[in-house]
């Protein structure tokens, strides 16, 4: 059954701009789970613009469903990784310059590294993910280095659902579309788990849901904007109500 990882960061993001002790994200993954969350995503970013590391502490030790750390693949995040132990690790691009992660991780041209990476979490005992575009070269490369999940860059078919005036039958959303469908069969035809995420929203959500052996999807900057009208509990409801009716739908 398809699963909703809820990406909490843009509560800290809210924290942060007044340096304040709210609102606070462990209590935002509380409600989350509450609402039906699956698990709880963050990303602690090089320069900690909004997850802090006791942020991640503190989830690891109160959350009672799955953590899933978003890091770059540097050692000092290892190295915090191996120390909190969350469920997940998955590697990310990063830099400091974007407002979100831009584009999937490039494995093919750090292969080796990044290997060794994966290597360091698995012997820890985390479930390693990797965040890539659905390119086959990325996904055989994923392959290679040992993650046992991919998560599809979901980015460029949201923005194109947008940018048709959210027809998912316009030929340029097909497009993107398909490229998700046939990456994520290859990813599980080479035995690694087929997750997505990244801009997906209330109104473009069930295609992806609909795929095929897909098995989870992490949302974060929708649900927390809808949560600022309907509460947090009701927004993770919602958007796991709309994801099982697209599982569904896709059986």
């Amino acid at each position: 059954m398809i699963e909703l990882g809820v990406n909490i960061d843009h509560i800290a993001t809210l924290r942060q701009a007044r340096r304040t002790y709210e609102p606070d994200p462990v209590w935002g993954a509380v409600e989350a789970h509450l609402g039906g969350a699956d698990g709880i995503t963050v990303h602690l970013r090089e320069d900690r613009r909004h997850i802090q590391d006791e942020d991640v502490r503190r989830l690891k030790e109160i959350t009672q469903i799955k953590l899933n750390l978003e890091m770059a693949a540097t050692d000092e995040m290892v190295d915090i990784a191996c120390r909190l132990q969350p469920e997940m690790a998955m590697l990310v691009p990063e830099g400091r310059h974007e407002i979100t992660t831009e584009g999937g991780l490039d494995i093919v041209d750090q292969e080796s590294r990044l290997t060794a990476v994966i290597a360091r979490l698995r012997d820890a005992g985390i479930t390693t993910s990797v965040f890539i575009d659905a390119e086959l070269p990325q996904i055989e490369a994923a392959a290679r280095i040992g993650a046992q999940v991919c998560e599809i860059h979901t980015g460029p078919y949201a923005h194109a659902f947008y940018a048709q005036g959210r027809d998912a039958e316009a030929p340029a959303v097909r497009l993107e579309l398909d490229k998700i469908c046939q990456g994520g069969a290859r990813v599980r035809q080479l035995g690694m788990r087929f997750n997505a995420g990244h801009a997906l929203n209330y109104y473009n959500v069930q295609p992806i849901a609909r795929l095929a052996g897909i098995r989870e999807l992490h949302i974060g900057h929708a649900i927390v904007s809808r949560a600022v009208f309907v509460g947090l509990r009701e927004a993770v409801r919602e958007m796991k109500a709309l994801m099982r009716e697209g599982a569904r739908q896709g059986e």
